[in-house]
């Protein structure tokens, strides 16, 4: 058949999702998709299409997670689970480079910055669509870090928009969702009712329009379309939390010694568990592990976290010893000075955060607390930078 052309979007019946599988598979990508593990859905290697969570979602509030079996066979009938694709990029702990000795002098040998060959994430949604954007402002301008440049530049995007809202989710607000747009190589959007399950799938690369060469699609009808639209509609209307991504800045900067962050850090454990699921946060350190004979060391790179009392260590102390003080530097970085880093928010409204901090704090409550301060007392400190 011809390549998919751009514009409206193509159908694929569900008893061909495999195919989609195997054709990335014979294309040479190694496919990484949702899996359910340990109680909850994390990204891993697919093989097969019975790997795929099919049939199984998951309920979600600040500081809960569970998950069900659903009435039907839907294949993403799920929100985010604590793990993003950050690790695939950003790897958690990476060898930066090897030094050994060489007669009277050493040599370096630089670490590898691929790990095998190419990857196509499948299943990424808007939010995390836009935190790969996010992502690519942080490590490829300035100075690029070698190991995210390589491993995006070889990486195929399958975005999958979402059937359903997860209460935590704010990524309308966020302007990264919950419809996907742009940013992608395919896309596909799980339509079940009764004109049948199925997918529409669209292509937004050359690169995708290959690979959906040898499926047996079909042009999509009115019913289709209708599906998606009511299906979209129930998404937006699901979703109740909110942080307006225009205010976030000049609301925290005006707000810096606001009480709320003392009353915050009482509750928070420093457990650093919102920037381990986040999937922009990129704060890393390094370690050196020299051999035993003294003939070699290596250098690492692994992730950190500002919620760390030695993160600012400096000399006998911290910078930030207070809970309070670390989580104010976490959010006022995530939503206000990142736009002065990189142009653009930290935060892309996927709600990980709240979902996973064990105590329950939601980041879109405490924003509003700063912003009914701001609002009774007329603070102002600039909104989003031109």
């Amino acid at each position: 058949m011809p390549l998919p052309s751009a514009g409206p979007p193509w159908v694929l019946d569900r008893k061909d999702l495999g195919l989609l599988l195997a054709s990335l598979r014979s294309s040479g990508y190694r496919v990484i998709g949702p899996r359910v593990r340990d109680g909850a859905i994390l990204y891993g290697e697919v093989k097969e299409e019975g790997e795929l969570p099919i049939g199984w979602r998951d309920r979600q509030e600040a500081g809960t997670y569970r998950l069900e079996r659903s009435e039907d066979l839907r294949v993403f009938d799920f929100h985010l689970g604590p793990q993003g694709w950050k690790p695939y990029l950003f790897p958690p702990h990476h060898l930066l480079w090897t030094a050994r000795k060489d007669g009277g002098t050493f040599r370096v040998e630089a670490g590898a910055t691929t790990d095998g060959g190419p990857l196509a994430f499948l299943g990424v949604r808007a939010c995390e669509v836009a935190a790969l954007r996010v992502s690519e402002r942080v490590f490829e301008g300035g100075v690029p870090d070698p190991t995210f440049r390589d491993r995006r530049a070889a990486l195929l995007i399958i975005a999958v928009e979402c059937s359903s809202s997860a209460p935590t989710c704010f990524c309308p607000s966020m302007r990264t969702g919950p419809e996907v747009t742009q940013g992608f190589d395919i896309v596909l959007r799980e339509l079940f009712s009764p004109w049948g399950h199925r997918f529409l799938i669209e292509a937004g690369t050359d690169r995708g329009r290959e690979l959906l060469q040898p499926l047996p699609l079909r042009a999509a009808a009115e019913e289709d379309l209708a599906d998606l639209e009511a299906q979209r509609q129930r998404v937006r209307e699901g979703i109740h939390r909110a942080l307006p991504v225009e205010e976030a800045r000049g609301v925290i900067l005006a707000n810096l010694e606001h009480p709320r962050w003392e009353e915050v850090g009482r509750r928070c454990l420093a457990c650093s568990n919102c920037t381990m699921v986040c999937p922009t946060c990129f704060c890393s350190t390094t370690e050196e592990v020299p051999s035993l004979s003294g003939e070699e060391t290596q250098r690492y790179r692994r992730w950190d976290s500002c919620f760390g009392l030695g993160f600012t260590q400096l000399h006998a102390s911290s910078v930030r010893s207070s809970i309070s003080s670390r989580y104010r530097q976490w959010m006022s970085h995530k939503l206000a000075t990142w736009w002065d880093q990189f142009g653009s928010s930290g935060c892309v409204g996927c709600g990980r955060c709240i979902t996973w901090c064990p105590v329950g704090i939601d980041l879109t409550e405490e924003f509003a607390a700063l912003r009914t301060k701001a609002a009774s007392t007329g603070a102002k400190a600039g909104g989003v930078p031109a």
